[in-house]
């Protein structure tokens, strides 16, 4: 698999939601199976087969986490160069339709987060913007058609 770019951040936020799985979520699950198969017929057991499903998604989870943990690289904020947009950067853009501006932070597919203001660099967004300088025109293509962004300013996180 590929790396993964962190901000600190994200890297601690990726190691707690790993941990949680395994110290809380793993054990609750284990016990659920055990109540479960204590009751009689498993052939005839729902919550058995939910538990066992349940447990079967937690440790699919746990596995991307800990591969992605494995791959991940945490990006020194304060090194970074902001004269262009690139991962880990925040910019403020407008539309030039309607003249709204917006500020995002463009983050990896990990850290995304819509309601917080953080965008994936591998969203059409995020992809469009990166490379780009303040004072220069975007044009995204999103599903409504193209969009027309003009950088107001990159500052970092």
């Amino acid at each position: 698999m590929s790396t993964i770019y962190l901000s600190q951040e994200g890297y601690d936020n990726l190691k707690a939601e790993l941990n949680t799985l395994k110290s809380v979520d793993r054990p609750r699950i284990i016990n659920q199976i055990s109540e479960a198969r204590d009751k009689g017929d498993l052939s005839e057991n729902a919550e058995y087969d939910a538990a066992k499903e349940a447990q079967g998604l937690l440790e699919a989870r746990i596995a991307k986490l800990e591969n992605d943990v494995a791959n991940a690289r945490v990006l020194d904020e304060a090194d970074m160069d902001i004269s262009t947009v690139h991962l880990l950067t925040k910019v403020t853009i407008k539309n030039t339709k309607n003249g709204m501006e917006m500020t995002y932070a463009i983050v990896s597919e990990s850290e995304a987060d819509f309601a917080a203001k953080k965008i994936s660099a591998t969203s059409p967004i995020g992809k469009g913007l990166l490379g780009k300088s303040v004072g220069e025109i975007a044009d995204i293509d999103v599903p409504n058609g193209i969009m027309h962004f003009e950088i107001i300013k990159i500052e970092r996180l």
